[in-house]
């Protein structure tokens, strides 16, 4: 079971835009936001809900982060790199991170990862949601691409 999560910008701005953040509190007990990330978030110029939403959420551990030396040698973006160095240094948080190049400095220096997509089949499992493919299409919907591999192999994982 996964007790806690450090999010970044992409999946928490997919989540509050299709009206599906508030399954975050309900899998997780912990959700660390970045500080890096949580600037990306509520940035003016976006004006959407994960920017007016974010700050009134209890869940939300808002963090100062270190960048770990290791993670910083890839070269991510500010966010990414964030979440990587907060996920390495505490190994019982997952990254939730859909970034291809961030997922495979992950899977080099052994960060445990979730995408957004697996998030949704966390909530299924757990009778959060009926429909995988359902709450896909919100996402979609919401700005996330996603390949109709991706989508296949999500359904097939949540035995859709």
């Amino acid at each position: 079971m996964i007790e806690g999560v450090v999010i970044n910008a992409s999946p928490l701005i997919t989540l509050f835009r299709s009206g599906q953040a508030e399954l975050l509190p309900l899998l997780f007990a912990r959700i660390v936001v970045p500080e890096a990330v949580w600037q990306e978030v509520v940035q003016d110029k976006w004006e959407d809900q994960a920017a007016r939403q974010l700050g009134n959420q209890p869940w939300a551990l808002r963090m100062s982060v270190t960048d770990s030396p290791r993670v910083a040698a890839w070269v991510l973006g500010a966010g990414e790199t964030a979440v990587l160095s907060h996920a390495l240094a505490n190994p019982p948080l997952r990254a939730v991170i859909d970034d291809m190049d961030a997922r495979r400095c992950a899977r080099t220096l052994g960060i445990p990862i979730l995408g957004t997509g697996g998030l949704l089949i966390l909530a299924k499992r757990r009778g959060l949601i009926a429909s995988v493919g359902e709450a896909i299409e919100k996402l979609r919907h919401s700005g996330l691409w996603m390949s109709e591999d991706i989508i296949r192999i999500l359904k097939t994982q949540a035995g859709e």
